[in-house]
């Protein structure tokens, strides 16, 4: 049970994944940036929307230097459409066609100018204020609260109302519509980002040390964007009809042109009276098809939400398999020498990690205390199991030797120690935020609960392999953190051409594997597992569990292994604790938890487990051995 070998040469999940994937439905993007992720595929709708889009807004900046002045007034008024004016005359004899053009523009300029304003204060209330949290996020509410209460329209009224007629240009409605309309995004923006905030991803990138104003930047805003997108086309086509109803009231730019005056004037020249369709008829069509195109543009942005709603392109198929790369020589690890440290396991190994009288407690109304005087430690190299029910305090216990707990979790009493291979020893609970930084990853690092689900969905596996290394380690060329980066795919057996592919585009093992190798980047020395083959089919979860054995082999880390299924820790672990309400009931060689169980929860928990072949709680399989174990004589 020591020193347990995966048996090699079997066909299993693990072995498919060593080699290259070929598939025509999902195929390798190599070459694809992160950006190249949030644009949607080419459709027939994105291309009308982009169509009527640009059209408009060419004919809105070209228009304007081809016609003559709007302004102009001529004899001949209320005439129709005709060669020599195309879209006929107002009343006062002025060319529709170039007030068309001017007030496109017009219009254009007060649509973007709000979607730009509207759309960055939601980002910064929402956004910022969502993932601070605290005071901050409380402040950033409470505005949000009193610009949503306050009636919109007559707020938009009241406030154009005050500006003289003679200084209220487009931008001065363009500023108000900005002021009053990012309330409604920001309160969305807030709520999804309170979502993300708590995602697998997110904490992965805390663990790995990024900064704060990174996390925002490169780990929510991403998946975010589509919905920023939305939102600065609804306030584009919502500041352009304001603009307009504005207008009609009197109160919008009386002396600029958009589409807003020019139906305002056309309204106070008895244009419906006089049937001249060519006066109000433009500007409400111009209106109505810019607002079309924006509404088929955001249409597409459904595939960026969703990635698996894009249509791949067919690749061509290439001839020959090249075959799998052999993985490279281990990296420092069990190889490496190292002074031994000061303390040794009850087996004789070198001690990596020692928890003293560990408690934490929950500090709610009823106080929980979640880890009860817990006490353990791990050998250099040791694989540590940590078995129990739901709720008894594993995943509380992992996150407390990791420092990941918030509030209202504390560390009650007791003591976390890492004794580092230079011989040095090193309290965690003593570390402040930069060391923490600078430790987690490097020294320890952690494969979450349900880790498939901890990859950024947005982002591809190499740049968030790649954010790893330039976090710490700065200095470390962009060639040589991609060689790093395809070393580490190549040790858990995931093709290396596979960097460049995204999340979805991987099956649930390969995503588990990069985890993995994630958490493997910085050559570790202890790692945590939160139940790593969660989700996962037995056969992909007998592959994990041989890949995690031979890389203990090969490279001597430590492995504290969480999990629920007793059997699968009896097979694998060197040492297994018991945990039950917090506490430790029992701790000791897997060999003994299996043949002489001492504590009555740890025989329930053995007695628990049907067989195929024999009495309730009896592991031992007929026919071959189990392909984990090494010895004839360990538990099967």
């Amino acid at each position: 049970m020591t020193n347990l070998s995966p048996l090699t040469g079997s066909a299993d999940e693990g072995a498919a994944a060593a080699a290259p994937v070929k598939s025509a439905s999902a195929p390798p993007s190599r070459g694809r940036s992160g950006m190249r992720a949030l644009l949607p595929s080419w459709s027939p709708k994105l291309v009308i929307g982009l169509v009527l889009v640009l059209g408009i807004t060419l004919f809105a900046i070209i228009g304007p230097w081809l016609v003559g002045d709007p302004d102009a007034i001529d004899s001949i008024g209320m005439t129709e459409p005709s060669g020599e004016y195309w879209l006929g005359t107002t009343q006062t004899g002025q060319d529709v066609f170039a007030q068309l053009a001017h007030a496109v523009r017009g219009s254009l300029l007060v649509g973007l100018v709000v979607g730009i304003l509207a759309t960055i204060l939601s980002a910064l209330f929402g956004i910022i204020g969502g993932y601070v949290g605290g005071a901050v996020d409380e402040g950033f509410s409470l505005l949000s609260n009193v610009m949503l209460v306050i009636p919109g329209l007559p707020l938009v009224i009241v406030i154009a109302g005050f500006v003289p007629p003679q200084d209220r240009g487009w931008w001065t409605v363009a500023l108000v519509l900005a002021i009053t309309g990012w309330a409604a995004a920001a309160r969305v923006l807030r709520a999804q980002t309170l979502s993300l905030r708590n995602r697998d991803y997110v904490a992965a990138a805390r663990v790995a040390g990024e900064k704060r104003w990174r996390i925002v930047s490169v780990e929510i805003l991403p998946n975010l964007l589509p919905l920023l997108a939305s939102q600065f086309v609804f306030a584009v086509i919502a500041a352009i009809l304001a603009e307009a109803g504005l207008s009609f009231l009197g109160l919008g730019a009386a002396n600029s042109h958009t589409l807003g005056t020019m139906l305002y004037y056309a309204q106070n020249g008895f244009a419906l009276q006089y049937e001249a369709w060519w006066w109000f008829g433009p500007p409400g069509l111009m209106i109505a098809l810019f607002g079309c195109g924006l509404s088929l543009i955001n249409f597409s942005i459904d595939e960026i939400i969703n990635p698996k709603l894009r249509v791949p392109k067919p690749v061509a198929a290439k001839g020959g398999t090249p075959p799998p790369a052999a993985p490279p020589a281990p990296v420092g690890g069990a190889a490496a020498q190292a002074p031994p440290a000061p303390a040794r396991a009850a087996d004789g190994r070198d001690v990596v990690l020692s928890v003293r009288d560990l408690n934490v407690i929950y500090q709610t109304e009823n106080p929980v205390h979640a880890v009860k005087d817990v006490s353990i430690t791990l050998g250099r190299g040791e694989i540590l199991g940590l078995a129990g029910e739901s709720g008894c305090g594993k995943t509380t216990l992992a996150y407390a030797v990791n420092r990941l707990h918030r509030p209202p979790a504390e560390v009650a009493s007791g003591s976390v120690i890492f004794h580092d291979r230079d011989g040095g020893d090193i309290d965690l609970l003593a570390l402040d935020a930069e060391e923490l930084r600078q430790f987690r990853w490097a020294k320890l690092s952690m494969v979450f609960q349900g880790a498939m689900n901890s990859l950024n969905p947005v982002i591809s596996i190499h740049e968030q392999l790649d954010d790893v290394l330039t976090t710490h380690k700065p200095d470390m060329s962009k060639q040589a953190r991609r060689e790093r980066c395809e070393e580490v795919l190549r040790l858990v057996r995931v093709d290396p051409t596979r960097l460049d592919s995204f999340p979805h585009e991987l099956s649930g093992g390969m995503r588990q594997r990069v985890m993995i190798a994630m958490a493997m980047l910085l050559d570790p020395q202890v790692m945590i597992m939160d139940e790593p083959t969660t989700a996962l089919d037995v056969v992909v979860q007998r592959g994990i569990l041989r890949e995690i054995i031979r890389l203990r082999d090969e490279l001597g880390f430590a492995v504290v292994f969480i999990t629920h299924d007793l059997p699968m820790l009896l097979e694998l672990s060197d040492r297994i604790a018991v945990m039950r309400a917090g506490e430790v009931v029992e701790y000791a060689p897997a060999e003994q938890i299996y043949e002489r169980p001492e504590h009555p929860y740890t025989r329930q928990l053995l007695g628990s487990f049907p067989s195929l072949t024999g009495e309730r709680g009896a592991f031992i399989r007929t026919g071959e051995s189990s392909p984990l174990t090494k010895n004839e004589g360990a538990p099967r």
